[in-house]
């Protein structure tokens, strides 16, 4: 027999958790499929400094493990594996973890995104230690510093101009000879003369050992090399929504994050929060107003369905 449920909220990470506190305070009792990785993204953060009510700062895996202990505390559900597969096909939906079966009237996807790496040995050490993916949370770290932005798009245009307001100069690197970034946003970088770009190159290896201390980059056209000294490398060459599992069930955008209308998506029920969901912000904060958001949607059409089905029973004895 499936295990059923009003909610099943699957992600942990501050969208997830969140949902959870909202959802256990409306007596859903929602079961929570954190993961195995849960915590999300902000479990490879050190320092987290722009978190309101942290005056003096909280590392990432401490504000993860205050997120999930409250979940907790007012009786959300909290199952540490991994789902294999979603059915939205038929109500209520199924999910299966470990090979059991869970049925829920209403889901809340909060699976996250995770950024695009550049597969380096060197850049895995030092993350966390210089290297990042995100210069709204760490570029502050690094005031008055010399700082190696890795990309060619938007997001690398964004946060090199974020940063060339914070450090002494920004490098961007891009492996081509011109950028895939909208005119504008090139445009600016371009003028900026606190911002300099390395054309036609690649970071071959991030340098130092406990901390950055430069990048080595080669050229792809004439394969020389040459050393840039910097104290934090940010690689902004996108990001992957897992939606893996609600692929070809919800509608995706061009880059594979859900589609929403608030919280809610393309089938009645089912929400989404968080960096599954949000291509612009992914800041902590802003994915877990989205997943009280989605708390509180999916227990509003919860009420409306239940009221509706009282409402029929009732017509139906009459």
């Amino acid at each position: 027999m499936a295990s059923h449920h009003d909610v099943i909220i699957v992600g942990g990470g501050p969208a997830g958790y969140t949902a959870a506190i909202y959802a256990a305070r409306a007596n859903l009792k929602p079961l929570v499929i954190e993961g195995f990785a849960h915590g999300g993204q902000l479990m490879l953060t050190t320092d987290v400094e722009n978190y309101p009510g942290f005056p003096e700062g909280v590392t990432g895996p401490e504000m993860m493990n205050g997120f999930r202990e409250q979940a907790e505390r007012f009786g959300a559900i909290l199952l540490s594996s991994n789902v294999s597969r979603i059915d939205l096909s038929e109500r209520p939906f199924g999910v299966w973890v470990d090979g059991e079966e869970y049925r829920a009237e209403a889901l809340v996807i909060a699976t996250g995104a995770d950024a695009k790496w550049l597969g380096l040995e060197s850049e895995t050490r030092l993350r966390g230690r210089g290297v990042s993916s995100c210069a709204t949370c760490d570029g502050f770290f690094f005031r008055d510093k010399a700082m190696v932005v890795v990309g060619g798009g938007d997001t690398a245009m964004e946060e090199a101009l974020f940063l060339s307001r914070i450090g002494s100069h920004v490098t961007v690197v891009h492996r081509r000879d011109e950028f895939r970034a909208s005119r504008i946003m090139a445009e600016r970088v371009l003028a900026n003369d606190r911002i300099s770009v390395r054309w036609n190159a690649v970071v071959e290896e991030v340098l130092g050992e406990d901390k950055v201390e430069g990048v080595r980059l080669r050229d792809v056209v004439t394969g020389a090399e040459e050393t840039i000294p910097a104290d934090a490398v940010f690689v902004a060459i996108g990001h992957s929504p897992n939606t893996e599992l609600v692929a070809g069930q919800l509608e995706l955008d061009a880059d594979g994050y859900i589609v929403t209308d608030g919280t809610r998506t393309s089938v009645e029920g089912v929400f989404a929060s968080g960096d599954v969901q949000d291509r612009v912000y992914r800041q902590a904060v802003t994915a877990a107003a989205s997943g009280c958001m989605a708390a509180i949607d999916a227990e509003r059409w919860l009420e409306t369905r239940h009221a509706g089905a009282a409402a029929g029973a009732q017509a139906a004895v009459k």
